[in-house]
């Protein structure tokens, strides 16, 4: 629990039971204050955008780099990372003498992202890449025998896997690597690497660039150049055309978004100039997925995360797998428009199937949560394979707790995937059990993992995850809000608004400054959207200035009841982010709601 002393207005448990508390900083609270006028001043800001990016770590020194994050600047050597060299030398000779190349990538966003990156670089380049994408459900996760074997005889003597294969060495021990040579770009933890030609993947254990926060897409945009220099350095270009990689950008920042890397660092530039290539709708597949979507506007971190990712995701998790990569890598409008339309419809069907595992693993959840579990491990023959992980990340946000959900096959195993809490890396906790001997198979990153066990290992490997994450039952039921400014709506401003854009893109590592929204009399609600599951408020200040506030899936939200109760109109105080919109060439704010709390005499 936090020191009360902490506390925003004095909010210890809001309407959801939460604590609002002030986003907390390492540095001195003069050294802030000075820190956050300094950049207000250098930058032409509002002292508290100022502050907000103190609080992320913006110096003045480094203010241009956070401001226009640029490729130029935050790029590393490729050669920092273990085996690249290696990797590139080798796929350059590739290049050069024609060799017939395969890309087999994941089934999930970032996978997809990484091969149609690949393709589209290996084309650029002359050569016409084979590629392939497992079915999740006939073939599993990461590359087998048949797949890769049925590569060969296609004549691959190159094969390449991306955002996946670091653990897959039984499968190469298989393989006869007289015939092709396998290079792997991952990002997914592992007790060590494969025995192939080369595996590039900044969390292998002897990987010391220290960009363990990259994932697949980003590792392969950075293979694309150190490829390209091994290429230059061989004379290619004298007689072949140079690659535009820029125009990859798009597929590095949508992966780097939808695998939810933190967006700080290198990450934040591959995302803030990636967006700017989505934003020219210049690749078929995305622009048409756009407007299935229906985002209409600049495509930012948001659409990207909750529009574009979720149907790309759809096809391999219940459907297709191999629908996304096509969209990706469609030049055809005609063609693209049909496959967009496609995984909406799957997406929708996703939807449906995921609310019924998601009653049903709830409720076992909640009640392996009052048993005390640090960990909550939920199994059932029925739940679909394809979107437990969507579920497992449903419930970590209900009660903040790591979740793991799996599948119970036929032959005894289970087979799923988790989420965690920031704070506790799940990744490397599943690397621990597989080291114990309780996992068949087992991988991840900090956040997500998946894994695969025999059943009747299923208390003891619950029991060790238990102790591994112990620290989780110290952890609230519903996470703190940190807030990091208290305004009133006369200061909700078009002018703030758009001062916060300058820290986006948004996401994890990053996240959108919660805003305090205080004094607030609520003056008329309605329920807009094709299934009226948002919440329009407007909203009022003690001067009598009008905002509109929005509040997202009002039918799963314990504060709806309270926020539409027309009977109890006393002021309320509400959290959440304060946006600037364009309507009809007009600008204005809107506050979108993530909390609320009765003011307390």
């Amino acid at each position: 629990m936090s020191e009360t002393s902490s506390l925003v207005l004095n909010v210890s448990q809001s309407l959801s039971g939460r604590q609002w508390i002030w986003r907390h900083s390492s540095l001195d609270q003069h050294f802030l204050d000075r820190q956050a006028q300094a950049i207000a001043q250098k930058a032409s800001l509002f002292e508290v955008v100022g502050r907000m990016m103190t609080l992320r770590g913006v110096s003045t020194e480094n203010l241009p780099f956070f401001l226009s994050p640029t490729l130029k600047a935050l790029l590393p050597n490729p050669s920092c990372l273990k085996d690249m060299d290696k990797a590139a030398a080798r796929i350059a000779d590739a290049i050069i003498n024609h060799e017939k190349i395969a890309i087999f990538g994941d089934y999930d966003v970032d996978g997809g992202c990484a091969t149609a990156l690949f393709s589209d670089f290996f084309s650029m380049l002359g050569n016409q890449a084979i590629s392939y994408i497992p079915d999740r459900f006939k073939e599993g996760y990461g590359p087998n025998v048949q797949a890769l074997e049925q590569l060969i005889q296609q004549g691959a003597t190159l094969i390449i896997c991306v955002d996946c294969g670091t653990a897959a060495h039984s499968v190469f021990d298989q393989i006869n690597q007289e015939k092709t040579d396998l290079i792997v770009f991952d990002h997914h933890k592992s007790e060590n690497v494969p025995n192939i030609y080369a595996t590039v993947n900044p969390n292998r254990l002897d990987c010391t660039s220290r960009l363990g926060n990259l994932c697949a897409g980003g590792v392969s945009f950075i293979a694309s150049i150190a490829i390209t220099r091994n290429l230059r350095e061989k004379n290619y270009f004298q007689t072949n055309p140079e690659p535009n990689l820029f125009k990859l950008m798009d597929l590095v920042a949508l992966s780097t978004i939808c695998d939810v890397m933190p967006l700080t660092g290198l990450n934040r530039a591959f995302v803030t100039q990636g967006l700017k290539i989505l934003a020219k709708r210049e690749r078929i597949g995305l622009a048409a997925l756009l407007d299935v979507a229906g985002i209409t506007q600049v495509p930012n971190a948001f659409s990207c995360g909750f529009a574009l990712g979720p149907r790309i995701n759809a096809g391999g998790r219940i459907s297709e797998a191999s629908l996304g990569l096509q969209l990706l890598t469609n030049s055809n409008p005609f063609d693209a428009r049909l496959i967009a339309e496609r995984l909406d419809t799957i997406n929708k069907q996703r939807q449906n199937i995921e609310k019924d595992v998601l009653d049903q693993a709830t409720e076992q959840a909640m009640e392996q949560y009052r048993q005390g579990n640090a960990v909550i491990m939920l199994s059932n023959p029925k739940w679909h394979s394809g979107i437990v992980g969507i579920v497992a990340g449903r419930i970590k946000e209900q009660i903040n707790r790591p979740i793991l959900i799996g599948t119970e096959l036929q032959d005894g195993t289970v087979k799923g995937s988790g989420r965690s809490v920031p704070g506790l890396d799940l990744g490397a906790a599943i690397i621990a059990a597989k080291q114990a001997d309780l996992l068949i198979q087992g991988g991840g990153h900090t956040m997500a993992a998946g894994y695969c066990y025999h059943k009747d290992k299923s208390q003891k490997l619950h029991d060790f995850l238990n102790h591994y994450l112990n620290q989780a039952t110290h952890y609230p039921t519903v996470a703190d809000l940190e807030i990091e400014t208290v305004i009133t709506p006369a200061g909700a401003s078009v002018e703030l608004a758009k001062q916060i854009e300058n820290l986006a893109p948004f996401g994890n590592g990053n996240e959108e400054p919660l805003i305090v929204l205080s004094y607030v009399h609520i003056i008329r609600t309605d329920r807009i959207g094709k299934d009226g599951n948002t919440l329009r408020l407007i909203i009022q200040g003690e001067k009598r200035q009008s905002l509109k506030a929005l509040l997202f899936r009002a039918d799963q939200n314990p504060i709806t009841v309270f926020l539409e109760d027309s009977q109890n109109r006393q002021p309320v105080h509400l959290a959440g982010w304060l946006r600037n919109n364009q309507w009809n060439g007009k600008e204005n704010t809107t506050f979108f709601i993530k909390d609320a709390s009765f003011i307390k005499n």
